[in-house]
């Protein structure tokens, strides 16, 4: 019981900054070098403090067969919170679904990102790269916008 409550206080804490920080929300496309396809999709930028972002998204990729679709659950640190120019890491969970013709299957792992992104004005502009661990390792990389939401 006590681990939880601290828990709890320790997530209060964080996101009580987070009332200044705005949602964002936008496209992406990129390219997965290790499975030499292209791939579009989106994001959501929710902040938890001035520091951290939950950033779910997820991504198509542009297959010859059947359907890649991918799932993130990421956590965003800001290096410069409060510059016009911020670099940004992070990393979470990720599961990647695969259909082809009547087979089908999910594949769960982990990623890495890091990235940089404007802050003026309503719309962000930014470039991303990530590492995806599944049963080998994977690397994208993709440019996005993305938008204030008020």
């Amino acid at each position: 019981m006590t681990k939880t409550l601290t828990l709890f206080a320790a997530l209060l804490a964080c996101t009580a900054p987070a009332r200044a920080q705005r949602a964002h929300i936008g496209p992406h496309a990129g390219y997965d070098f290790d499975r030499n396809v292209a791939l579009a999709g989106g994001q959501m930028s929710l902040p938890l403090s001035r520091y951290v972002e939950l950033y779910p998204s997820v991504d198509v990729y542009f297959v010859d067969t059947g359907t890649l679709i991918g799932f993130n659950g990421d956590l965003k640190l800001r290096l410069q919170p409060g510059q016009p120019l911020q670099l940004y890491m992070g990393g979470g969970l990720n599961a990647l679904r695969a259909h082809a013709g009547s087979t089908s299957g999910t594949n769960t792992g982990w990623d890495l990102l890091g990235g940089i992104e404007t802050r003026r004005g309503y719309s962000h502009p930014y470039i991303e790269g990530k590492m995806l661990q599944h049963n080998g390792s994977t690397f994208q990389l993709m440019a996005g916008i993305n938008i204030t939401l008020f």
